[in-house]
């Protein structure tokens, strides 16, 4: 019930951060969806798959579905990021290059749109952000951030959504000449930049939050993870994640959205990396270690909070994970299951939807602190490469990506 309270929120709140926007991971980035009268158990062979389109593009970002179009991010034109338009019958209405795409290791397509008021912002491969109309994709704006601000990649390049505030949209740059950067929505010109704190971007999107009045940007570097004043980018607070990550592997490899609820921040990253918990002070102006626990460190798959406890994954190595539920308030882990390998979590009326990234195997699971309660499942057929695009909920469907096939069912009650 919680879980269904949640949802509802999110969706009633969201316009504080953006009327009506249209994002990566949900309405507020939690993961959390606020679809109703969902099935509570899906047919033998999985629900009724109702679309699959084809040729979208290589590419592991996530579909957004915005006054009844579908916008999805892919490689499809040579070495170049695009962004295409379909009606919910499938049809191609449009797509456009929006810039390069990552040109080295694993040059699939990650930046996820954000839509709002008609305008869609995007990061493509290699740096570049912009605004684009909604309704053809005409450019209307664009920035060379990378060289411009003279941004420090990691091994995979740029996999950041942008963020937005009232005034702005967001990019963490990375390097030594700024850590963060504001672009006007409207005009694309610079309203700010942070000081620099030195090293590369991290991988994850950053996520916008209020206490007490002040809107504040959490945004993750390689060594930090940080609190931005949304006004004019002054620097709260910083805490340096590098002591805390002491293994061979994934050093800065920052990799998942904060969760946050009640001045309580929730990170975690993959790569035996100890998942933390943080205070925010009453003021937004600093931060203190509540807890950690080295039972979930999720590779790049979310974590959503139901029922006051935590469900995600942990990284065994790069092809292998469980699944893991922590208590919110005291960090105690309630369970770590296997389940094929991990993958990525989002939730919506009550339920949790997995997306285990190796075979393609989705499950419907009960959220429950005593076991990975299984529902139902199905698998994933169509597509190639490995299932890391996250599932999104749209009007009674489930949407899942798998490279260059976007398949959407019924999921509706």
């Amino acid at each position: 019930m919680r879980i269904l309270l949640l949802c509802v929120l999110s969706f009633m709140i969201s316009p504080i951060f953006g009327q009506e926007t249209a994002q990566w991971r949900g309405p507020l980035r939690d993961g959390i969806y606020p679809e109703k009268e969902l099935l509570k158990k899906w047919p033998e062979a999985g629900p009724k798959p109702e679309l699959q389109i084809t040729g979208i593009g290589k590419g592991y970002s996530q579909p957004i579905v915005y006054n009844g179009v579908i916008y999805t991010t892919g490689i499809k034109k040579d070495t170049m990021d695009v962004l295409s338009a379909y009606d919910l019958k499938g049809n191609l209405l449009w797509d456009k290059v929006y810039g390069h795409a990552w040109a080295k290791s694993y040059p699939d397509t990650r930046s996820t749109p954000t839509i709002q008021d008609d305008m869609i912002y995007l990061v493509s491969g290699m740096g570049t952000v912009c605004c684009m109309s909604a309704k053809d994709g005409k450019l209307l704006w664009s920035q060379d951030a990378q060289n411009e601000f003279k941004g420090d990649y990691q091994t995979w390049g740029i996999a950041e959504s942008v963020l937005l505030t009232d005034q702005a949209a967001i990019y963490v740059t990375g390097g030594e000449e700024t850590s963060v950067v504001a672009f006007d929505k409207i005009t694309g010109k610079l309203l700010w930049k942070t000081k620099s704190l030195g090293g590369a971007r991290a991988y994850a999107s950053s996520l916008l939050i209020e206490r007490n009045g002040l809107k504040i940007i959490l945004a993750q570097t390689a060594n930090y993870v940080i609190g931005i004043n949304s006004i004019n980018g002054e620097i709260l607070w910083d805490f340096d994640l590098r002591p805390s990550q002491t293994g061979d592997m994934g050093r800065g490899c920052n990799t998942n959205t904060p969760i946050y609820r009640d001045g309580e921040i929730f990170i975690t990253s993959g790569y035996d990396h100890p998942s933390m918990m943080f205070s925010l002070s009453e003021d937004g102006r600093s931060v203190s270690l509540k807890w950690k626990n080295e039972d979930m460190d999720t590779h790049h798959g979310g974590v959503v909070l139901a029922d006051g406890n935590l469900y995600g994954t942990n990284w065994q190595n790069n092809t292998k994970g469980q699944w893991v539920s922590l208590n919110w308030e005291s960090g105690k882990t309630n369970w770590v299951k296997d389940w094929f390998t991990k993958g990525s979590i989002i939730a919506a009326d009550g339920l949790l939807y997995c997306y285990e990234e190796k075979g393609g195997n989705v499950a419907l699971v009960q959220p429950d602190v005593s076991d990975f309660k299984i529902i139902s499942t199905f698998k994933v057929g169509a597509g190639e490469g490995a299932y890391w695009a996250h599932p999104a909920i749209y009007d009674g469907k489930l949407f899942l990506r798998h490279g260059n096939i976007l398949l959407i069912y019924n999921i509706k009650a």
